[in-house]
């Protein structure tokens, strides 16, 4: 039946996928339509479980799409009850919610940026990468011209904001410490972040505005290693922040083109090859966008 065809077509061959965030501006926007190619790194025999061999490996600068590692599986049954609807109807149901009615980010579509052998860290916001065998970190951007990729990077945070970002920092480690804290540094805190008393006598501190979380995070870590050095925690996230991380020979680390709002792998860590579905090959819908994905 008609049924069954689109569900094989959608299984092992291209499968339709609908954009729900904006992690990707500007190369795909929330409402997005697509197709995935889930032939060319290999399809499932089973909706979220057997895995079979593809043609190649994903390459740097492609589109992937892949598990979201944050997602709470329903179980096994419901999942693939939830696929198999998803992909008969084209993405148009989806009954996988949360307690909001909103459809749960199950798959995750990004930009594949660091490869297996790389080490990937940021500095204020912008990407550098050392290859396999490089002695110099290079800038996102030199890669690409070095490669021959091109890719749009979207930027929302100014380079003048930095400053602000590592006062804030500084002064909440500080404050969680119950140590002096300047007027100066206050004012940095009190610009992205609201204060309030908690339980334990100290000062807890709730997010009022955009921030580059990764550098917030850096030198919070700093600043609580300088403090109390015994803190291995915060000596180990430090580490890993300026030296950057280091991608296994099983994995990939993906990001999305909008930089300053994706939650990718700076937060989970690089994908497990075995979790990536498939190639981000041709947006159908809307008409006026309709085009192969680059």
């Amino acid at each position: 039946s008609a049924v069954v065809i689109v569900l094989l077509i959608n299984q092992y061959l291209l499968q339709a996928y609908l954009i729900p965030s904006q992690s990707m501006i500007p190369t795909l926007l929330i409402g997005d339509r697509i197709f995935v190619n889930k032939i060319v790194y290999g399809p499932e025999l089973i909706p979220g479980r057997i895995k079979l061999p593809g043609f190649r490996q994903p390459k740097r600068g492609e589109v992937i799409i892949f598990d979201n590692p944050d997602y709470l599986s329903p179980g096994p049954a419901k999942e693939i009850l939830q696929r198999i609807i998803y992909m008969i109807t084209l993405t148009l149901v989806d009954i996988d919610k949360d307690e909001y009615g909103r459809p749960k980010h199950h798959f995750l579509i990004k930009r594949a940026i660091g490869m297996p052998g790389d080490r990937i860290r940021m500095r204020e916001g912008n990407v550098e990468i050392l290859t396999p065998g490089a002695q110099k970190w290079i800038t996102e951007k030199e890669l690409q011209k070095k490669t021959g990729l091109s890719y749009p990077v979207r930027r929302m945070f100014q380079k003048s904001e930095y400053p602000f970002f590592k006062k804030a920092a500084v002064g909440i480690a500080l404050e969680d410490n119950k140590l002096p804290v300047s007027d100066e540094i206050k004012k940095s805190i009190s610009k992205y972040f609201v204060s309030s008393n908690d339980t334990t006598g100290g000062i807890s501190f709730q997010q009022s505005a955009l921030v580059d979380s990764i550098y917030i995070w850096k030198w919070m870590y700093k600043t609580e290693y300088q403090i109390n050095p015994a803190n291995r925690l915060a000596r180990e996230k430090w580490r890993i922040e300026e030296q950057g991380q280091y991608i296994p020979e099983d994995r990939i680390f993906p990001m999305g083109d909008n930089r300053d709002d994706s939650r990718d792998a700076r937060y989970f860590g690089p994908v497990l090859k075995s979790k990536i579905l498939g190639k981000a090959a041709l947006r159908f819908w809307p008409m006026p966008r309709f085009g192969e994905i680059k």
